[in-house]
């Protein structure tokens, strides 16, 4: 027969329950301020009167984001750049990570390898040497500029090659007994052993690629070639200020802030992310403590 619940049980559930409560509230508030802020109207807004409800509901904001088609291809771009980016960085990560994974005495190279990864990921050579470096190969204002920039993170082989040390060596014995490659057995058996991880570091890297700017500012030199987060970075509201506006510019004028437009900015850049995450949250933890490990 199970007990009942000591009182000071229960007095820490209550507290567990009511501190995981506002640590959510504290996480969640920031969105939803951005949200009000974004549908409030410019009076509201700029006197800093929205706090957790919107006050003179207005779309203005997103419908002069909405209404530039310059911001549906820059959206484009940014899918583009993180479904390409993640594949690649995933794909790069692996075979960097298997070989990387195996012992001194099977793999000669291990240690030279991993002091110069562990030194790339300490010091750079700067912006300057990292652009001339991605001009040189001629990918200025490409697609591949802002994928390949930083398809190697190295944090990121250093956590799948931790998980791959930490799977069971029986099965790569026993693969090899049956006559399995080093191929088969990455593609057979390390990489449908290793899903936690490699989901944690596509959400990783996915978000980067995402919320990523200053390579897009730096690296493409027309707009129409700026990802999602650049353009909205760079994107102001150009309204003439002259005397000889127009009706429909002077509604514009007073509908829209600074404010609101930049919130909803913010808020539709992070969207997607949102919709993401929930589908990899579960891998999360998994792959992070298991990847965490070193042997």
């Amino acid at each position: 027969m199970i007990k009942n619940k000591s009182l000071g049980s229960r007095v820490f559930d209550i507290s567990n329950v009511i501190i995981l409560g506002i640590l959510a509230l504290s996480c969640f508030y920031p969105l939803w301020y951005t949200l009000c802020v974004s549908i409030s109207n410019k009076a509201a807004a700029n006197a800093g009167l929205v706090t957790i409800y919107p006050i003179g509901f207005s779309l203005a904001s997103y419908k002069e984001i909405m209404g530039d088609h310059l911001f549906f291809n820059s959206f484009w771009i940014s899918i583009q750049r993180t479904v390409i980016g993640t594949i690649f960085s995933l794909v790069v990560t692996v075979l960097m990570a298997y070989p990387l994974s195996k012992s001194k005495r099977e793999f000669k190279g291990r240690n030279i390898f991993m002091w110069i990864l562990v030194f790339c990921m300490l010091f750079n050579g700067g912006l300057v040497p990292w652009y001339l470096t991605i001009q040189r190969y001629h990918l200025i204002n490409s697609i591949w500029a802002l994928v390949l920039g930083g398809s190697v993170p190295i944090f990121n082989v250093i956590l799948v090659m931790n998980f791959f040390k930490n799977l069971p060596k029986d099965l790569e014995e026993a693969a090899v007994v049956d006559g399995a490659g080093p191929w088969r057995i990455l593609f057979q058996i390390f990489i449908p052993c290793s899903i936690p991880v490699l989901a944690t570091i596509a959400l990783f890297v996915s978000v980067y690629h995402w919320n990523e700017f200053f390579n897009g500012l730096v690296l493409m030199n027309t707009s129409n070639r700026y990802p999602l987060t650049t353009y909205i970075q760079q994107m102001v509201v150009n309204i003439p200020t002259g005397t000889s506006l127009t009706p429909d510019q002077y509604k514009k004028l007073s509908q829209l802030s600074n404010r609101t437009l930049n919130a909803a900015k913010v808020f539709i850049a992070m969207v997607p992310m949102l919709v993401v995450y929930p589908f990899l949250q579960k891998y999360f933890v998994t792959g992070i403590m298991i990847g965490a490990v070193k042997e």
